[in-house]
């Protein structure tokens, strides 16, 4: 009830805000307007749900906008009529922020082009990069030449927190091309976003961050940051995350999804995931990151040992008794069993070494 009671709070906020800053574009001169409330409130809304609030921005805008164009008092600065008009012209003000979720694809694409300086939050600049997946070619385009500009120029903290928030569903936009993924492989690529990206993998105790990092390892730039994001992340799917492509040596993670089919006469099919994966740059000494692995404090981790455990059986030498008789001893019945699985298969393969020696070889006659 709290959280509901919150969230209609924050959206009552975000209307006052939007009302707000139309009422400074009407007295605006020399095309300056007050952001100042909007970008506050804006800065408190979950980017993982950036749809609904562009949805809101974008309907109390046009709303307010109505009622100040039809008011006798407003007073609007220039703007290029919109070429898609029947037979009315835009209201005539200067373009801002607000309008990269104007309805109009044209104004959008003006709006995308007339950016310049670094972005206000990242509420802002994440509704710019999503530009990447409009349903207009043209602003697409725009958003492909603006949005590397808006990445160097912006605090690379607030990049940082926007990529995070689209990274996790960047796969299921359907419109997006191969030049559009290449925008979106620079802005992580960015040599000053590797440490604000990692420092929020560490620190964020709520929302996707596992499928973060899981898509952050399309590319090299946090392969040397692996250990770290393992050892100290505050999330164990995180860290498991981590551990894992660090015991395999490689990366995994969604391309997209595809259907199959399992029963075609009766039209029913699933959903598969296609998955991705390379080799890391860095990949450190198996043994130290099992170890590792094993001793976390989380059962979600462990387990990953313990599967790595089964996996590396022939690769470890004689440490794997100590190690398997460490996870076959945990409190969690899932990592146990695997330990206890790897004690049965050693014992099997001491026996039938046993079996072997004791043979005898026979007489020559």
């Amino acid at each position: 009830m709290s959280q509901k009671r919150d969230h209609k709070q924050l959206e009552d906020d975000v209307r006052a805000a939007v009302r707000s800053f139309a009422a400074s574009l009407t007295s605006a001169s020399q095309g300056v307007a007050d952001m100042s409330a909007l970008v506050r409130v804006t800065s408190r809304a979950s980017l993982l749900n950036l749809a609904h609030w562009e949805g809101l921005i974008r309907d109390e805008f046009h709303v307010t906008w109505r009622a100040a164009e039809r008011s006798e008092s407003s007073r609007w600065r220039t703007l290029l009529p919109s070429s898609r008009s029947k037979g009315r012209a835009e209201p005539a003000r200067f373009l801002t922020w607000i309008d990269l979720s104007h309805w109009d694809g044209y104004v959008r694409e003006r709006t995308l082009r007339s950016l310049s300086g670094s972005a206000p939050n990242s509420f802002f600049f994440a509704l710019a990069a999503r530009r990447l997946n409009d349903w207009v070619p043209q602003v697409r385009a725009a958003a492909r030449e603006v949005v590397p500009r808006l990445a160097e120029s912006s605090d690379p903290e607030l990049v940082a927190e926007a990529l995070c928030a689209l990274l996790p569903t960047w796969t299921s936009w359907g419109r997006l091309e191969e030049s559009d993924k290449d925008v979106i492989s620079e802005l992580v690529s960015l040599p000053e976003l590797a440490t604000p990206l990692t420092r929020r993998l560490l620190v964020s105790s709520t929302g996707p961050m596992s499928a973060v990092l899981a898509q952050i390892q399309r590319w090299t730039v946090l392969d040397e940051h692996l250990k770290v994001i393992a050892s100290e992340a505050v999330q164990p799917a995180v860290r498991a995350r981590a551990y894992r492509s660090m015991l395999l040596g490689k990366a995994v993670w969604v391309e997209g999804r595809s259907w199959r089919w399992t029963d075609i006469r009766y039209l029913q099919g699933r959903l598969n995931n296609v998955l991705g994966e390379r080799r890391l740059s860095h990949v450190p000494v198996l043994l130290e990151t099992l170890n590792a692995a094993a001793l976390d404090r989380s059962s979600i981790v462990r387990r990953v040992a313990a599967e790595a455990l089964v996996r590396e059986i022939d690769n470890l030498g004689e440490a794997v008794m100590p190690l398997a008789r460490r996870i076959a001893d945990d409190p969690s019945p899932s990592v146990a069993e695997r330990g206890a699985f790897v004690l049965r298969q050693l014992a099997i393969r001491a026996a039938e070494t046993a079996a072997r020696s004791s043979v005898k070889p026979a007489a020559a006659p």
